[in-house]
């Protein structure tokens, strides 16, 4: 083992859901079953180093973020972080549905919605709330990780103060396909996706579950070790 397990609290749309397939096809790792997955053969006919295109965020399995990963602070375990998941899916209140496109955000390429749902932002930051209680501080180091000389002063207030940069209004929903691209290969890298993206018909995307992914050590890849429908209000 290489340091102690980490946790996330992510969207992932069901293990028999055509966007699951989608993803780990595109990033050759299906982190429902912990499986390999072939490529498709026209990403590797567009960039034949899709395997290094695609390195970082297989490493992560195929997912939208809602609480960054974490490891456990010494008091809490996983089950105890089990039952929080369920308790909060029960309560949640909210479904949020978005329209779903796959576009660019910050270099690389991933489906998005295609404009602001503010229920979405809402369940973000309740997730980020909700289980910060297990997450232990923010270490020099593991501040030093996110660069913070290069963060907004709004982002370095909320890595302080929750771990991570990018939330409450700082969130975008993103679930990655790709690593960063430099302009000229993210022209036909992006066109093959939306092509293949098109196949599935998506109109839109209910984000009714949360998904809890762990990773065993800093060398692992993440997989899921459950999953929780979100209660909708009634």
């Amino acid at each position: 083992m290489t340091g102690s397990p980490r946790y996330a609290i992510y969207f992932a749309a069901g293990a028999d859901n055509a966007l699951s397939r989608f993803g780990a096809e595109l990033l050759g790792y299906d982190a429902y079953t912990g499986d390999e997955v072939p490529f498709p053969q026209d990403a590797l006919h567009v960039a034949p180093d899709w395997r290094d295109i695609t390195a970082d965020p297989r490493k992560y399995g195929f997912h939208g973020t809602l609480k960054a990963p974490m490891a456990l602070v010494s008091d809490k375990t996983e089950a105890e972080l089990t039952a929080a998941c369920a308790t909060f899916a029960a309560k949640a209140g909210r479904m949020p549905v978005v329209r779903p496109v796959v576009d660019s955000i910050s270099g690389f390429i991933a489906v998005i919605p295609a404009e602001p749902v503010d229920a979405l932002q809402q369940l973000a930051a309740d997730c980020v709330r909700e289980f910060d209680s297990f997450r232990p501080p923010l270490t020099d180091e593991g501040r030093a990780r996110r660069k913070p000389e290069k963060l907004s002063e709004r982002q370095r207030e909320y890595l302080d103060g929750w771990g991570y940069p990018y939330v409450m209004e700082e969130f975008r929903f993103h679930m990655t396909l790709t690593g960063r691209l430099d302009a000229e290969r993210r022209g036909p890298i992006l066109e093959m996706l939306r092509a293949r993206f098109a196949t599935l018909k998506l109109d839109t995307l209910a984000i009714d579950r949360i998904t809890l992914f762990m990773q065993d050590d800093a060398k692992a890849r993440f997989r899921i070790i459950g999953e929780w429908k979100l209660a909708a209000a009634s």
